[in-house]
C-alpha cells in the first residue's frame, strides 16, 4: 500500500481532522489568525494525526467515533506545530517544507508567542474530552518532547555526545508524540492496558525510524523534495547518527575533520564531511537501524485484527524508512 492510497482510504476522516484544526486555530488576535494559518498551510505531512485516526479505525472500523478521534489528532497536530514553531526559532531556521519559517517571516517573538497559544489551545481541547487517561498522556507527552529539546540543545556541538544518547534525545523529542497518537486511539477505545502498550510501542518505534530516517535524509537528500538545505543540521552544531557514527568509524583525519565542523556548528566543508560520512557507511548503518526499528513497529500490530486500515498501519512503518522527503 502506497502512502497516497493510504491518503485516499483515510481521506474523510482526515477532512474532518482539517477541520477541527481550522476552526480551533480561531482567535480575535489577528497575528495568532495569520501566523497559524501560515503554518496550518505550510504543506505538512499531518502524520501523526494521520496515525491517531488510522489506529481508531483499525480498533473500531466503522463504529469509530470520528468526532472524538478527530478533536484529539488536531490536538496532537497542535502541539507538533507548537514545538516546530519553537525549535525554529531555537535553530535558527529559516527554511521548512520549502517555505520561510514562521521565524524568517513573522520574527521569533510571534513565533514564540503563537506556539505558546497553541500548546494552550491543545490543552483547551484535551480538557474538554473529559478523560483523565487522555490528560495523563498528552500531559507526559510534552513534558517528555520539552525534555529532549532542552537535552538536544545541550548537545549543541557536542562532538562527544554518544549513540545511546542520541537515541534517548530523539526517542523523547520525536517517537513520544507518535506514541502518544496512537495511544489514544486506544483509550478513546476503553481498550485494556496491553493494547494500548502494543500501540504505543508501535508508535514509539515508527517514531524513531522516522527520525533517524530525517538524519539520513539531511546528509543524502534532495533539497528541492526535503524543503531543506543539505547539511542544515551540521550548520546548527547537532550531532546526529550519521556523524556520531561517521566519527566513530573514520580515520584519525577524517574524524578530526567532522569533529571541528559540528563543533564550530559551520556547513562550509560540507562535501568534506559528506564524503567522511559516505566512507565510514554511516548512513547505511543509520538507515539499517530505521529499518529495524519499522520491523519491531510492524510485530506491534499483532494486537490489530486483519483490515484495510491496519494494514496500512504496517505500510506507514515502511514508508517511513523508504521516503526521500
Amino acid at each position: 500500500m502506497q502512502l497516497n492510497e493510504i491518503r485516499a482510504l483515510m481521506a474523510d476522516d482526515m477532512q474532518a481532522v482539517d477541520r477541527v484544526i481550522l476552526h480551533r486555530l480561531g482567535s480575535d488576535v489577528a497575528l495568532i489568525n495569520q501566523l497559524g494559518s501560515y503554518i496550518v498551510h505550510s504543506g505538512g505531512k499531518r502524520f501523526r494525526p494521520l496515525l491517531l485516526m488510522l489506529a481508531s479505525r483499525a480498533l473500531r472500523g466503522e463504529q469509530t467515533d470520528v468526532a472524538g478521534s478527530a478533536q484529539l489528532a488536531a490536538v496532537v497536530e497542535f502541539i507538533h506545530t507548537a514545538t516546530l514553531l519553537h525549535d525554529d526559532v531555537v535553530d535558527e531556521s529559516t527554511l521548512r517544507r520549502g517555505r520561510d519559517t514562521a521565524n524568517a517571516r513573522f520574527g521569533n517573538a510571534a513565533s514564540v508567542l503563537t506556539g505558546d497559544f497553541l500548546y494552550s489551545r491543545a490543552f483547551q481541547m484535551m480538557v474538554e474530552v473529559e478523560r483523565p487517561r487522555v490528560m495523563s498522556i498528552l500531559a507526559d507527552a510534552t513534558n517528555r518532547i520539552a525534555e529532549g529539546e532542552v537535552m538536544q540543545l545541550m548537545n549543541i556541538g557536542d562532538a562527544g555526545v554518544s549513540e545511546a544518547r542520541y537515541m534517548d534525545v530523539i526517542g523523547r523529542k520525536t517517537a513520544t508524540l507518535f506514541e502518544a497518537a496512537c495511544r489514544l486511539a486506544a483509550v478513546l477505545d476503553d481498550r485494556d492496558e496491553a493494547t494500548e502498550r502494543a500501540l504505543g510501542d508501535y508508535g514509539y518505534r515508527l517514531g524513531v525510524a522516522f527520525q533517524l530516517i530525517d538524519d539520513v535524509l539531511d546528509y543524502r537528500g534532495d533539497e528541492a523534495q526535503t524543503g531543506k538545505h543539505v547539511g542544515d543540521d551540521l550548520a546548527e552544531g547537532k550531532p546526529t547518527l550519521p556523524l556520531i557514527i561517521a566519527m566513530a568509524r573514520a580515520d584519525a583525519a577524517g574524524a578530526e575533520l567532522v569533529r571541528e565542523a559540528l563543533e564550530s556548528q559551520s556547513a562550509d566543508r560540507i562535501d568534506e564531511v559528506l564524503e567522511v560520512v559516505e566512507r565510514t557507511d554511516a548512513l547505511s548503518y543509520t538507515s539499517a537501524l530505521a529499518e529495524r526499528e519499522a520491523d519491531a513497529a510492524k510485530q506491534a500490530l499483532g494486537v490489530l485484527p486483519d483490515s484495510d486500515h491496519s494494514r496500512a498501519m504496517a505500510a506507514l512503518a515502511d514508508i517511513s524508512v523508504q521516503r526521500d522527503h
